[in-house]
């Protein structure tokens, strides 16, 4: 905003540490041969709003609801604590009737939240949808009030932890943002944070990790689910460096953690991971999926650990395996045992991580980089849903 001369619009009752132009039900923005009117669609919080995108006629043509009306869903209602959550949930379904009512059925929805969001309060489906699509498919258009209420509030799941934090940060205002290369860290260097504790995090692909990584480092892919679980894991404040092969790499990483608000990088380490050694041996573990699960089972004792989240493992889950959600790793290392885990989650994302936790000399750790759906369908492995 500050590079083009932007003005933030904000809702009157959210009280900013920034200069805005507070806007409220009803007003018009005008921006040249569009207008945006303001709709308060309170919900995802008490003062969220909706702007319904209209030609210079009146005519609507869109509407960008953030995270009130989704594609076949809504937003989560409970980011604002326990105490808010029944009464933001009943004004989320009186926020998406009035959306449904008032705007014709071809305006074409546009959401903050989509596919994988965790603000959206269950999954949501598709790229696109409109507002006659949504009066058939979402809940809130479907159901009767105290259904879509209770259902919602039911299926509530855990968010990432940072979520807390970026509340802070989007009040307190926007900071000038560095996206330049961070300090180079050398081998030896590395070496002492990687001894000392620190967060040292590897952004390669998952199975060249698992080839070959320095011991104590943790292994996040750079890929669409990084930021939301580095985030969600990251012990925030905390000394945070990165390993990159290249500096693209690193620079797209960084990027993605400053749209959460971590913006102080400690430094990173950049090439082929055998050039970061510094006299130390790689580490690596092996890689499979559900049929040499399956296979391992029949022929020896070993442990599976899913880390997928509860409701996941409630739904459908493998018998005997430890439900751990990756979230909740760093504090129950201790229940893990030591000889030879499989790890697993819905695609194998999560589970690379959680790999690269647990990997130590005294465990052979071994990630499963598969797709849950296919252990459903693996001869050898039981799967059950938790009753």
């Amino acid at each position: 905003a500050r590079t083009v001369g932007a003005e933030y619009a904000v809702p009157t009752g959210d009280d900013v540490g920034y200069q805005r132009r507070a806007v409220d039900d009803g007003d018009v923005i005008d921006a040249g041969p569009i207008q945006l009117q303001v709709m308060h669609t309170p919900g995802h919080t008490h003062n969220h709003v909706s702007y319904v995108l209209r030609d210079t006629a009146g005519t609507p043509h869109a509407v960008f609801t953030g995270g009130s009306m989704l594609f076949g869903t809504t937003g989560r209602t409970d980011l604002l604590g326990k105490a808010h959550t029944r009464e933001l949930t009943h004004a989320q379904y009186h926020s998406v009737h009035r959306l449904a009512d008032e705007l014709p059925a071809d305006t074409k929805i546009y959401p903050t939240h989509g596919f994988g969001s965790f603000c959206a309060a269950t999954p949501a489906s598709g790229d696109s949808s409109t507002v006659g699509e949504q009066r058939t498919t979402n809940p809130a258009l479907t159901q009767d009030e105290q259904s879509y209420v209770d259902e919602l509030i039911a299926g509530l799941s855990e968010y990432p932890a940072y979520y807390a934090h970026m509340g802070v940060i989007n009040t307190r205002g926007p900071a000038p943002v560095d996206l330049s290369l961070p300090a180079p860290v050398d081998p030896d260097e590395l070496r002492r944070r990687i001894e000392a504790g620190e967060w040292v995090v590897d952004l390669r692909e998952r199975t060249a990790f698992a080839a070959g990584h320095l011991g104590g480092t943790l292994g996040f892919e750079l890929s669409d689910s990084f930021v939301t679980y580095l985030g969600w894991l990251y012990q925030w404040g905390a000394p945070l460096t990165l390993i990159g092969e290249n500096e693209d790499q690193v620079t797209d990483a960084r990027r993605e953690l400053v749209r959460i608000g971590i913006d102080d990088l400690t430094g990173a380490a950049i090439g082929e991971i055998h050039t970061l050694v510094a006299g130390t041996e790689l580490r690596s573990y092996r890689v499979a999926n559900f049929p040499s699960l399956a296979e391992a089972l029949r022929k020896k004792d070993v442990t599976v650990v899913d880390v997928r989240k509860r409701d996941e493992y409630a739904e459908s889950h493998i018998d005997g395996a430890i439900n751990i959600p990756l979230h909740e790793l760093l504090g129950r290392m201790s229940e893990l045992p030591t000889g030879e885990v499989w790890v697993h989650c819905a695609s194998g994302y999560r589970a690379s991580v959680a790999a690269s936790m647990i990997d130590r000399p005294d465990r052979t750790t071994v990630l499963i980089n598969d797709d849950y759906e296919n252990a459903k369908d693996t001869r050898g492995i039981g799967v059950a849903a938790q009753r």
